[in-house]
């Protein structure tokens, strides 16, 4: 039985710790915390010099290499398109703004690499069109482009038609994707589009349609061409919207705001909405509204009405839909 009277010491476990050590540990555990804090958020301790990794001009690295193979253009990539890892991008302006996207020049640069053998800076102009966060955006038609694209999850799907917050969201992602692949199928197949060069999350970078000096290529819309450019526009256009319905899709939104003329070449432009003529219910109903809105244009200068009609009919057949 213990007994309670006897006097045993306390066994310690180190030396006892004077005001001093504890004024020493809470000083450690002070420049422990805000390591942590610089560390995470960037923070220079006070007599440090500041360190940053940023580029030493320009507003950023480039993304190159934050995008993989299945987010990068089709090979070979065109001589122009900067792959080095020291290249920089920088932001020039805003070319465009638009309900669901804005579209601004970007720079993406090399700057000389400073070994014996000078090599001169290497640049690139592109348009970055980058899709807003889904509480700015307008998809106000998504239901009727959407139809017969699917996505691989059926959670997504069902969230999608339910259109919950999550849904929203998803099919707000779908658009940058969706562009980037159309592009990219319709590079491939011969269509006049711009290069698709990379996607990272919601920004997509393509193809400047333009001039060295940044001064982006006039619309259809805009210009007044005589009767020679305008039969050669038009020759142009059925050729490109041919290898879009030989692809089996249809542009979805066609008009003479969304071509581009280059130096005399048309550019097909804004194809988010690219349309799955087979897979989609209306996808006749798509094919001819492209034909009868870009025609209008056409005919208002000129053209003979009967092509318009003429060439609903041939991309019907090109697209098997008759």
């Amino acid at each position: 039985m213990p007994n309670h009277d006897e006097f045993r010491p306390m066994r310690s476990r180190g030396r006892a710790r004077t005001r001093e050590d504890r004024a020493e540990v809470a000083e450690r555990s002070l420049d422990n915390t805000f390591a942590e804090y610089a560390a995470k958020y960037g923070f220079t301790a006070p007599g440090e010099e500041a360190f940053t990794d940023g580029p030493p001009a320009g507003d950023r690295w480039t993304t190159w290499d934050d995008s993989t193979a299945g987010q990068r253009g089709p090979q070979p990539y065109p001589s122009w398109v900067i792959t080095d890892l020291g290249a920089v991008d920088t932001e020039l302006g805003i070319l465009k703004t638009g309900k669901e996207a804005d579209v601004f020049l970007l720079e993406r640069s090399v700057p000389e690499t400073g070994t014996a053998v000078t090599t001169a800076a290497r640049r690139t102009l592109m348009a970055a069109k980058r899709y807003r966060d889904p509480k700015h955006r307008m998809f106000h038609r998504d239901d009727g482009y959407r139809e017969g694209r699917r996505d691989r999850e059926s959670r997504v799907n069902r969230a999608m038609a339910k259109g919950s917050a999550f849904g929203r969201e998803a099919v707000a992602g779908q658009w940058a994707h969706a562009e980037f692949a159309a592009l990219t199928s319709l590079w491939t197949a011969g269509v006049a589009v711009p290069y698709p060069v990379q996607i990272v999350g919601t920004e997509l970078l393509m193809e400047f349609v333009g001039g060295d000096d940044g001064v982006a290529a006039p619309r259809l819309a805009q210009l007044r061409p005589d009767a020679g450019e305008l039969a050669d526009l038009w020759a142009q256009l059925a050729h490109n919207l041919s290898l879009l319905a030989l692809a089996g899709y249809a542009h979805g939104d066609l008009s003479a705001y969304n071509l581009l003329v280059h130096d005399g070449r048309l550019v097909v432009i804004d194809v988010p909405q690219i349309v799955d003529v087979i897979g989609n219910p209306h996808g006749r109903e798509f094919l001819d509204r492209d034909v009868r809105n870009v025609g209008g244009w056409f005919t208002a200068r000129g053209l003979d009405p009967h092509h318009v009609g003429a060439l609903s009919e041939a991309l019907a057949r090109d697209a098997r839909l008759s």
